[in-house]
């Protein structure tokens, strides 16, 4: 089932956001319910070739959904703003692309350049404890803003901890003002979030007045400074340490499952290195 009023809500979306809304479907359904990986590379084959149809099939769903929502906007009288529509047939046969040693890995764009993996993912407190840790297999951000902050008051909960965290502090990939509303009004959780390129600095086109300027004003303030400025003391040396420190630069299992279980080892190890020094500082005193 497609969410037409998500997807409507939303300006200019036409027939891209209905199939783009299938794929983000599709993608969450095999993270709630993942397909093992099989060890023969035959299995594999046949796996992959599996997931080149399921993925045509949603294509061709969410076309019809499209299709049919057009059709109950006209016989309501709606508007149509431009030219007649281009004519559009999704493809008979598959044409996408899918990895044969990981299925559920895709190409994703990292320092070296374009590598076959995943996005690893990580929330720290002050002290640089891990409080959550995820994987994704897409290259941007934007959308984990909230399933993060969601994933770290869990773990504080079944921690013991029922006071949710105070402030978010992200970097600019992830501005996405549905989920910094969502993380407001419903986590109670301030956001911290520069609206500018994290590279660059400069103005994105467009992004002025309402919510990007009171975000500005607020990183501009001595307050606001002084909490981001903690975000390059916190998660980046977590990251740095993982990647240069102890050597980890690549999963060495396969299948989402397995590598989100990797990746929440390698935290936990994390976290025990911090709670030995912590103790060697203290018996130290």
């Amino acid at each position: 089932m497609f969410d037409e009023e998500r997807i409507v809500a939303r300006t200019r979306q036409g027939r891209e956001g209905w199939l783009r809304e299938g794929r983000r479907q599709l993608e969450q359904h095999r993270w709630q319910k993942p397909d093992p990986v099989p060890r023969s590379r035959s299995e594999r084959l046949l796996l992959a070739a599996e997931r080149l149809e399921v993925d045509l099939a949603v294509e061709r769903r969410a076309n019809e959904a499209y299709e049919r929502f057009k059709a109950r906007r006209r016989a309501a009288g709606g508007i149509w703003v431009g030219g007649p529509p281009k004519p559009y047939r999704p493809p008979e046969v598959p044409e996408g692309k899918v990895n044969l040693t990981d299925p559920d890995s895709k190409r994703l764009k990292a320092r070296e350049g374009y590598v076959q993996g995943y996005n690893a993912q990580a929330v720290v407190d002050e002290s640089q404890i891990v409080l959550a840790a995820e994987v994704t297999n897409t290259n941007t951000d934007w959308s984990q803003l909230d399933p993060m902050v969601t994933a770290t008051i869990s773990e504080l909960e079944r921690a013991g901890i029922a006071d949710p965290p105070e402030t978010a502090l992200a970097d600019a990939q992830y501005w996405n003002e549905e989920h910094i509303d969502e993380v407001i009004a419903n986590k109670h959780v301030q956001v911290l979030i520069p609206p500018d390129g994290s590279g660059s600095g400069m103005q994105r086109a467009g992004w002025s007045g309402g919510r990007y300027t009171w975000m500005r004003y607020v990183l501009a303030s001595t307050l606001g400074e002084q909490l981001y400025r903690k975000r390059m003391q916190t998660v980046e040396p977590v990251f740095g340490h993982t990647r240069h420190n102890r050597g980890v630069t690549r999963f060495l299992r396969r299948g989402r499952t397995a590598v989100r279980t990797e990746w929440r080892l390698l935290m936990m190890t994390h976290n025990l290195t911090k709670l030995h020094s912590h103790q060697i500082a203290t018996v130290g005193v």
